[in-house]
């Protein structure tokens, strides 16, 4: 791969009040374009990640790019959506420009704002990444469906509560460094393992500690080429950039195999030259603890039905053999739909350049993505290398 991000900028994740759509995105880009030592005129490209799906009025969003500053008037901006991996999609997008010669600097963003709509619209914006003839009327919408998962996966597999409640747990400890995300505190495994007042059951085996947050919140970055990168004041290299779509009816696929993310992860490794014990860490789409579960077993780290062993084990800590979500996942962090990709992105390039502050993996040298949208439909994997 020849594209690097040399730049970035993330908001904090949350209910942000007074923020807009518009303001979001504006801060971010401008933070992100200083960041890299990079003007509004030098950008050739403009890719700006969001789902909204009726949670913004404004549903043109793409030159709203354009309000950080006048001097991108002009430039090309293209909108970007693939559910909840919006954000990676983006990412994908600037990759291609910039390796088709077609661009050599390009301000990828990603927001969402989420908390402002009602929960039972936040339901029905979220069941439209399913498949509507066959899914749009599970109860509890998108959590229902994932729901549905974890009972099937329980089924099949025994009884992971246990599992689930650790991944929970783990991840909002990891968060607590975080001072982007949405949920700073580490509420325990007792907390996450059992039914209570304040964490009831959602859908079927999942409890509200297994859900990821909605979330207001953005994130960008500046990409370009390796040549241009390297004369820069940091460039973080694409080993590797993968997209595997999948049907979105789960009854085409045997939804417990999650065969995207396998095949995304597989492509991946292949073509960056490295094994998953190459990688010092990995950021995965927790949107439901079950996810990543099932995403320990399709990316390699575990045999089918065998995931809660290496959760058991501790492997999946940050001082294990692979930390997973050292920024505490979507799980604490939260999970603004179209930033979420971007914010991916930003902080494992923060991590291999050492800039991770409290959620610093040490000695950090490889990180690996995955960021899907709906039930691993869209499947993204990244693996950066830091090189410069």
């Amino acid at each position: 791969m020849t594209a690097c991000i040399v730049g970035w900028a993330h908001s904090r994740f949350g209910k942000l009040e007074g923020e807009t759509v518009e303001s979001l995105i504006t801060k971010v880009a401008a933070e992100a374009m200083e960041h890299a030592g990079v003007g509004p005129d030098d950008v050739s490209e403009i890719v700006l990640g969001h789902f909204n799906a009726g949670f913004s009025a404004q549903d043109f969003t793409a030159s709203l790019v354009l309000q950080t500053d006048e001097r991108l008037r002009f430039k090309p901006a293209t909108r970007i959506e693939n559910a909840c991996a919006t954000g990676s999609a983006a990412v994908r997008q600037g990759i291609r420009a910039i390796e088709a010669g077609a661009a050599k600097i390009v301000l990828v963003v990603g927001v969402e704002q989420m908390t402002t709509t009602p929960g039972p619209q936040v339901q029905q914006n979220l069941i439209r990444a399913s498949y509507l003839p066959e899914e749009g009327d599970i109860p509890a919408g998108f959590a229902g469906q994932f729901g549905k998962i974890a009972a099937a996966y329980f089924q099949r597999h025994g009884d992971q509560s246990d599992a689930l409640a650790m991944i929970a747990a783990k991840n909002h400890r990891n968060g607590v460094d975080n001072p982007y995300a949405h949920m700073r505190k580490d509420i325990g495994f007792d907390f996450c393992r059992h039914e209570s007042e304040k964490n009831p059951f959602v859908a079927g085996p999942l409890k509200r500690t297994d859900c990821s947050l909605v979330s207001d919140g953005a994130a960008a970055l500046v990409l370009t080429d390796a040549t241009t990168a390297l004369s820069m004041r940091r460039a973080v290299a694409f080993r590797a950039n993968e997209h595997v779509q999948d049907f979105l009816p789960m009854s085409k696929r045997d939804i417990l195999l999650f065969e995207g993310c396998e095949q995304a992860w597989a492509r991946a490794l292949k073509n960056a030259g490295v094994t998953l014990d190459d990688l010092s860490f990995v950021e995965t789409h927790d949107c439901f603890t079950i996810a990543e579960l099932i995403e320990y077993e399709a990316m390699g780290l575990a045999p089918r039905g065998q995931g809660a062993k290496i959760v058991a084990e501790g492997q999946t800590e940050k001082g294990g053999r692979l930390p997973v979500n050292p920024s505490g996942g979507l799980k604490a962090k939260g999970h603004p739909i179209g930033a979420t990709g971007v914010s991916m992105h930003v902080l494992t390039a923060m991590q291999l350049a050492g800039e991770a502050g409290g959620i610093q993996v040490e000695d950090a040298k490889l990180g690996g993505i995955f960021n899907m949208g709906g039930a691993a439909v869209a499947n993204y994997v990244s693996i950066l290398d830091r090189i410069r």
